[in-house]
């Protein structure tokens, strides 16, 4: 690795948001559906799921450029889940990302409408992408389809809104965030170890660092939303509060939840070294992630 790790985010993103563009400026899209499909997917994300595919990637192949098609629909994905998240019917957020919501932005129609085209796109994307064989396309479309379907990230969605209110436990808390959050993750690590043929070995120690970062993503979430910045973080501390949000702060305390914190990256460590993945953009990101600011 020669660079270190905020150089290769801000490189990554960088040829990451090109190629998304690219992409957009392909499609003979009505100006009004694109302005709000665009507003959401350039309002200054991490691009974390994209970044981890492209790393996961480089850790057993070169030349990333076979699965940046698969990294912008993941990240289209991602995105629509956060444009109906905020609806009104959902979590019913006025800012994003220190910006207005798509809702609020335009109109609510039109949310749904770009999260909609958001979801479907990026299948569409995966299906015509020249630089998969048609192995390649069926196994990445399915992985995504069930990452962020009925038994993934909308599972987790639903478990989440049911579980305002609730006292949770920390197997119920995990539960749901294992699928809200930790399935996305999931495929961004095993689809671009997967596209590198990395092997099936490999890909199960993979899939056992994907779990704990999934929960060491949220931890800090929650730890943020306590003692953050909402100058970096974008949007006001103490929302899991006002939504009535079971969190790790809320249930283990906030010392108690940095050191279930430390438990996870323990254990996503021992995954990565099994999946001889140690040395790699792999765990610079997840120290880097494990100890974010925003």
């Amino acid at each position: 690795m020669s660079i270190n790790i905020d150089q290769y985010i801000e490189q990554e993103k960088h040829l990451f948001e090109m190629e998304l563009k690219n992409i957009l400026q392909e499609k003979n899209i009505p100006k009004s559906l694109l302005a709000s499909m665009s507003y959401s997917l350039f309002a200054g994300g991490k691009r974390l799921r994209p970044i981890l595919l492209l790393a996961s990637y480089s850790t057993f192949a070169s030349n990333n450029e076979k699965v940046l098609k698969t990294a912008a629909a993941l990240e289209m994905i991602h995105t629509y889940s956060l444009v109906h998240d905020d609806l009104p019917a959902m979590d019913d957020d006025d800012y994003r990302r220190g910006k207005l919501t798509n809702h609020k932005k335009f109109d609510e129609a039109t949310a749904i409408l770009a999260g909609d085209a958001l979801l479907t796109y990026a299948f569409e994307l995966i299906a015509n992408d020249d630089l998969l064989n048609e192995n390649e396309k069926v196994f990445i479309i399915r992985s995504l389809a069930t990452a962020s379907g009925p038994e993934g990230m909308v599972a987790g969605q639903i478990l989440d809104m049911e579980g305002e209110t609730k006292s949770l436990t920390l197997e119920e808390l995990e539960t749901i965030h294992v699928l809200k959050t930790g399935r996305l993750i999931n495929f961004a690590i095993t689809a671009g170890a997967f596209l590198a043929n990395a092997s099936d070995e490999q890909l199960k120690y993979l899939e056992e660092f994907a779990y704990y970062l999934g929960l060491i993503f949220q931890v800090q979430d929650d730890i943020l939303d306590v003692i953050g910045d909402p100058e970096k973080i974008g949007k006001p501390i103490g929302s899991d509060v006002s939504n009535d949000k079971s969190t790790y702060p809320n249930l283990l305390g906030l010392d108690g939840a940095q050191v279930q914190k430390e438990k996870y990256v323990e254990k996503a460590e021992k995954a990565l070294q099994k999946a001889n993945a140690e040395e790699s953009y792999l765990y610079s990101l997840l120290c880097h992630f494990s100890e974010r600011d925003h």
